[in-house]
């Protein structure tokens, strides 16, 4: 569900999780005039403080954030593995909650959020919210207005040789949990559902032929660490709609000259920009080898990370229905299941029903905010 309403008020938010992400949602914060940051919280509490300080904030502990009864959204930053346990928490103090992606570590931690939320009648929102910038935006307005014709497949590829290269401490890549499907495909498995639909079933297939892998940056350059987890995902995944889309997620190679995501209908083709950013070019072949470029015309111009969180006060969740706005936790689970869904088709070898239903969101008009 979403809605059209605009925020008369200025939401009040605490950030749970001081990483290396907080400091492109404080810049958000800290732009977007609707959202109010008041406190920042981590496990080190000094760390708190220091990336509280960049957004004129308080920095604090979890439990002092969670009691502070002037919060009203908490917007968990967290590793996977904690998204459940924090916002459960969050959502007992009566706050509304913005997850990072993935929406849980595990479909059952994800459910048990979601239900928490709706009995406690609070807004559980979940990143990415890139879809709600201008790139997948503009390709999903070119959709809807038939330029297309009736969309019929897609493909998604995401080929990197691995984030060991650059991240300092990378083992949660490797480890069950993450791999390239869980950490990246979020972004491209909840555009496949903006722009086509939900899913209804997958299959899959999974490779994980490197044992080990080098740490290149940072104090630990050169450790070795052991691959527990699928590094090269390839599925398919069939929408409600007949519709069926291709995805690749690795870790094993070096580059692909693949477009992120190609849409295909029966009169034309869409190029989609990496969901990983915001904005970017889409472009439309009606006859082979004819490519132009669309001007841009859905979503938020200047949206950056938190978006999603202005979305829902945009869209009136916070005062009325929590269920209003575009970056729901019921587009977040339903894309975890997707991509859970894949991951035990390539262990079984059979497709795999996916049971979550969640709404096609609405398009983002352009805007200005």
């Amino acid at each position: 569900m979403s809605g059209a309403a605009s925020a008369a008020r200025r939401l009040n938010v605490g950030l749970i999780g001081a990483g290396n992400i907080s400091s492109q949602y404080i810049e958000t914060l800290n732009r977007v005039e609707d959202l109010n940051l008041l406190a920042v919280a981590d496990l080190d509490l000094d760390r708190a403080r220091q990336v509280a300080e960049t957004g004129g904030a308080r920095g604090v502990s979890v439990d002092q954030l969670l009691a502070d009864p002037e919060v009203e959204a908490v917007i968990n930053l967290t590793i996977p593995r904690a998204h459940a346990e924090t916002s459960l928490a969050a959502i007992a103090a009566g706050k509304g909650v913005y997850v990072e992606k993935p929406f849980a570590a595990t479909v059952a931690e994800g459910q048990a959020m979601l239900a928490a939320a709706e009995a406690a009648g609070v807004v559980m929102g979940s990143a990415p919210d890139t879809v709600l910038g201008t790139g997948i935006q503009t390709a999903r307005a070119a959709v809807d207005a038939g330029r297309i014709g009736t969309p019929m497949s897609a493909v998604a590829t995401m080929v990197t040789p691995g984030h060991e290269r650059w991240h300092p401490n990378p083992d949660f890549y490797y480890q069950p949990g993450g791999g390239p499907l869980l950490d990246m495909g979020p972004y491209y498995v909840t555009s496949l559902v903006t722009l086509l639909g939900p899913v209804v079933s997958v299959i899959g297939a999974a490779s994980a032929l490197r044992t080990e892998r080098e740490i290149g940056s940072g104090p630990r350059a050169g450790e070795r660490l052991p691959v527990s987890t699928p590094s090269h995902i390839t599925g398919a995944l069939i929408h409600e709609s007949g519709a069926i889309s291709t995805l690749v997620m690795s870790f094993d190679g070096t580059a692909s000259q693949a477009p992120p995501i190609e849409v295909h209908g029966t009169e034309a083709s869409l190029a989609v920009p990496d969901p990983n950013h915001f904005a970017g070019e889409v472009q439309l072949a009606q006859e082979r080898g004819a490519w132009e470029s669309l001007e841009v015309a859905g979503g938020y111009v200047g949206a950056a990370r938190g978006y999603g969180l202005a979305d829902l006060l945009w869209s009136g969740a916070f005062d009325g229905d929590p269920r209003l706005g575009r970056a729901q936790g019921a587009l977040g689970l339903h894309v975890l299941e997707v991509m859970a869904g894949v991951l035990t088709a390539a262990e079984t070898g059979a497709s795999v029903a996916i049971t979550s239903r969640a709404e096609r969101p609405s398009a983002v008009p352009l805007d200005q905010r």
